[in-house]
């Protein structure tokens, strides 16, 4: 086999595009680089924002490097590395307040909470918006659809749900596997270190599973890694390395001292610095990644937009979990990280979240109510604070989704299945 890949459309992007764009990323992270190397010390509102951007432009370089990489891999284990190297900003982000919180005894909450708040955001907003992007692109003019031949045949036959292929299943077993896990920190009080050795291995064997599937010398690729992918296979992996260098090295400058402002910018606004970091440092980071996904979607590669959400919930709900208490460890604190009792609940909201998300999954079929639930009940928990709402808003995540997956025990099953069955692998 050549090992060149089969794209299914030229290049879309010109030389000097690519240029541009690349450019243009490396420009939004110049400020974190320059701030950290002069050891200059900007107000705490614009130390956001400069150190923001550099988390953001490591997410867009990392992405792209990832999507450049895919070109050698299977397909599934391909779009496992890229969500799991678009999302490296937020593990890095959560690692660093669970290293500190060692010593910074607030900064343990911190780190529950940017792991609960991107992975609620992951479902409940990028889930919904893979759904409104793909209902967008099957409305657009057919001519301006870029499609090749290999792509659904959604416009003009009144399609108006999205459909992940039978190999997501793998991805629907582990979540299935990693969601009755993730309740164990809410009942336990603490996210020890025997959880994450078991959610590691969790991890390791989703991987496994995946690195058995066939290449796909077929998939779609656009923007800046489609030119990149074109290159002879040399060139395109220097790209691919270089990409994930400046990308690591953006995040190294630019993660703490983000994280730090962030906590800054609370206490200096009189903001919850909790929730501020919850929900304010997940959306920068993961807005790439939800991003390349929407454009998947909007060019009706449903089941590839899904499934690139669907293991970067896999990967969040596994080994960031279960890097967290390592972390804690390495900054001197102990093998379990503690949770007191707001972030118990924060953590059972995730989970009955996972739950519900889960079984609208399950039988491979996304439905534009099923998504509107899913976005509607996110919504929900910022009209509902407070413990009480925490727990009322759990028990109908867990009331809804546990009503499907016993509709849908079957495809259950199925999933299952593929956890503690290989599947065989093909071509």
């Amino acid at each position: 086999m050549s090992g060149e890949p089969s794209v299914r459309e030229p290049p879309p992007v010109s030389r000097q595009t690519l240029l541009v764009r690349v450019t243009g990323t490396l420009v939004l992270a110049l400020p974190a680089v320059v701030t950290w190397a002069g050891g200059l010390r900007p107000p705490v509102l614009s130390a956001v924002l400069i150190f923001g951007a550099g988390v953001l432009a490591a997410a867009i370089l990392l992405m792209w490097a990832a999507e450049t990489a895919q070109a050698d891999m299977s397909g599934a284990l391909a779009v496992a590395l890229l969500a799991l190297a678009a999302l490296l900003p937020q593990y890095a982000l959560d690692l660093y307040f669970a290293h500190a919180g060692a010593t910074k005894p607030g900064y343990i909450a911190l780190a529950a909470a940017t792991m609960t708040g991107a992975n609620r955001l992951l479902v409940g907003v990028g889930w919904a918006l893979v759904v409104l992007a793909f209902a967008l692109g099957v409305r657009r003019p057919a001519g301006r659809s870029g499609g090749g031949s290999g792509r659904h045949a959604a416009r003009g036959t009144g399609r108006r749900t999205l459909r992940l292929a039978a190999r997501h299943r793998i991805e629907l077993g582990f979540l299935a596997l990693a969601t009755v896990l993730g309740f164990i920190p809410a009942l336990t009080g603490e996210i020890g270190w025997y959880i994450a050795v078991v959610l590691i291995a969790v991890y390791v064997l989703y991987l496994v599973r995946l690195g058995r599937g066939a290449r796909d010398d077929t998939r779609l690729v656009v923007g800046v890694p489609g030119r990149l992918v074109a290159l002879p296979r040399r060139k395109r992996r220097v790209a691919a390395g270089a990409g994930f260098a400046a990308g690591a090295l953006i995040v190294y400058v630019s993660t703490a001292r983000f994280g730090d402002a962030l906590v800054a910018a609370g206490t200096s606004l009189g903001v919850d610095e909790f929730l501020l970091v919850q929900w304010l440092a997940p959306v920068v980071s993961e807005a790439p990644l939800l991003l390349a996904a929407a454009m998947l979607a909007w060019r009706l590669r449903d089941a590839d937009a899904i499934g690139t959400l669907l293991s970067g919930k896999v990967n969040q709900w596994t080994l960031l979990i279960a890097l967290l208490p390592l972390a804690y460890r390495v900054g001197g604190g102990s093998w379990s990280l503690p949770l007191d009792s707001r972030q118990i609940e924060e953590v059972l909201l995730t989970a009955a979240q996972t739950v519900l998300g889960l079984a609208l999954l399950i039988d491979l079929v996304f439905r534009r109510w099923e998504a509107a639930v899913l976005f509607v009940l996110f919504a929900v928990q910022f009209l509902l604070p407070g413990e009480d709402g925490r727990l009322v808003l759990s028990g109908v995540y867990l009331a809804i989704g546990f009503s499907v997956l016993i509709a849908r025990y079957r495809e259950l099953g199925e999933a299952m299945g593929t956890v503690v069955r290989p599947r065989p692998r093909r071509g």
